[in-house]
């Protein structure tokens, strides 16, 4: 009898500490959204305000009733947050009280300080026109999904169908240990865009994207990243390129760059890097091909200034003077989309001049591409390279009339010596194919290739040198000793 109502007096202690810590609550590790407000029905402010509570509790916070969520502003995630969405949940932009850029980015995104431990899952965007870059918390930093120094970032079962012009789906930069899985995007500007960082891994991809599907812009313009660096370490594999009536761009973009430091007197036009003071400031100027001379030093800790007609923009504290992609593997790769697959490159052009003449030299390294298969039957480039770039490696490729295009945009003198390793793939072209084509003056390749199929008796493999230095060890027929 005592130990049946021992038994009964801590049940009922149990209970009452349940009911004041409210339904999935924090106190268990989990926070239901919907216990804040969080509602298909509510308005977006609402909403927005709802998420915004819910999250601040950390832990892992889910959202499972089906439904078109309005949301009416940006949500911050913090360190050590797993924010969860069931199927059927969706999260449509609204203007409510004015537009904006981000559905979620990270607290530390506007003061630079790295958020660790931040885990999305099956989040899916409704854009419904609202396509803004409004650079509230880092100048440079556009997507609706948008993170600024992060650590351990996994963002797992994405949607995104109605991309526009302006935002990309998913932008990461300064980052370490980034996982992106599972992922559909379409629409009219870059899927996923990454900034400089380490160790990441994108994977089961779905693209139809107008601009580039993956872009790793270690350079860009001032307004596509907020800082600039090396992107390095990292694996995409299993990701489909779809064809699409109109496009530009690649699949991926493999973009490096470099700067001095300022000079007096030093000529600079929109999106030009330069070291002073120890920073690295931007020019942020208008697209227009202006040449403007720097007499003044910029040497401001923060924000923008104006010196000598120039506005220079904070870019990091972190001084470098190059930037570039290195150790990446590309791995089961389909595409579609006729369209240069992957773009090693450099711009130079009035919105920017990737490489300032002088500069240290960028050079890209170890990248393999494995499994690449073109579908689509178009004569165009697989790999278009017009960067320096020590080692590119195709293995068990499926390739048709896709040559390797080297080019110089005139950004620099010297384009270095470039190793290429082909080997285990079938050519599916009859008759004679160019596969590789130089047209950069005193350009050094090595070709070597071995264990190679092509699929029709009248295939011929031919090497277009121009004016380069090619040697060619090699398999295929047309390019043998």
């Amino acid at each position: 009898m005592k130990s049946a109502l021992l038994f009964c007096l801590a049940l009922c202690t149990w209970i009452t500490l349940w009911a004041q810590a409210g339904p999935l609550s924090s106190t268990s590790g989990f926070t239901n959204a919907a216990s804040f407000g969080f509602s298909p029905s509510a308005t977006g402010l609402v909403n927005m305000q709802a998420l915004q509570k819910a999250v601040d509790q950390g832990g892992t916070i889910q959202v499972s009733t089906p439904g078109t969520y309005k949301l009416a502003g940006t949500v911050y995630l913090g360190s050590h947050t797993t924010l969860q969405f069931g199927n059927g949940v969706f999260i449509q932009k609204v203007n409510e009280q004015g537009d904006f850029s981000h559905v979620l980015i990270n607290k530390g995104a506007k003061t630079k300080t790295f958020d660790q431990n931040i885990t999305v899952e099956g989040l899916h965007i409704i854009v419904n026109g609202m396509d803004v870059r409004k650079f509230v918390e880092a100048y440079g930093l556009h997507g609706q999904l948008a993170f600024f120094y992060v650590k351990d970032l996994k963002i797992e079962r994405f949607r995104c169908l109605d991309l526009g012009k302006a935002q990309y789906g998913i932008h990461v930069c300064t980052f370490e240990d980034l996982i992106i899985d599972d992922v559909i995007i379409k629409g009219q500007k870059d899927g996923v865009h990454l900034g400089r960082g380490k160790r990441f891994t994108i994977r089961n991809g779905v693209f139809q994207t107008f601009d580039d599907a993956i872009a790793l812009n270690a350079h860009d313009y001032a307004t596509g990243n907020p800082e600039l660096g090396w992107i390095e370490n990292g694996v995409i594999e299993n990701c489909h390129d779809l064809n699409a009536e109109n496009t530009t761009g690649y699949f991926c973009r493999i973009l490096a760059g470099a700067w001095i430091d300022w000079d007096p007197g030093i000529e600079v036009q929109q999106s030009d890097a330069v070291v002073s003071n120890g920073r690295l400031y931007r020019v942020q100027a208008k697209p227009d091909g202006t040449l403007y001379k720097s007499l003044t030093q910029p040497s401001h800790e923060k924000g923008s200034m104006v010196l000598d007609g120039i506005n220079w923009g904070v870019v990091q504290d972190e001084v470098t003077y190059t930037a570039g992609v290195r150790n990446v593997v590309f791995r089961n790769i389909f595409l579609e989309k006729p369209r240069i697959g992957l773009s090693i490159h450099f711009d130079n052009d009035k919105y920017s001049r990737s490489y300032y003449p002088g500069a240290a030299i960028p050079l890209q390294e170890q990248l393999v591409f494995d499994n690449v298969r073109v579908l689509h039957d178009q004569d165009i480039p697989l790999l278009s390279i017009a960067t320096p770039v020590n080692m590119v490696t195709l293995s068990n490729c499926h390739i048709r009339n896709n040559r390797i295009h080297f080019l110089s945009n005139k950004a620099m003198w010297d384009y270095l010596k470039t190793n290429i390793l082909i080997y285990g793939c079938n050519f599916e072209h009859k008759g004679p194919m160019d596969l590789l084509v130089n047209a950069v003056e005193n350009k050094e390749v090595l070709l070597k290739t071995f264990g190679n199929v092509a699929l029709y008796d009248d295939f011929l493999a031919r090497i277009v040198g121009g004016k380069g230095k090619i040697v060619v060890e090699s398999d295929l027929k047309g390019l043998e000793r």
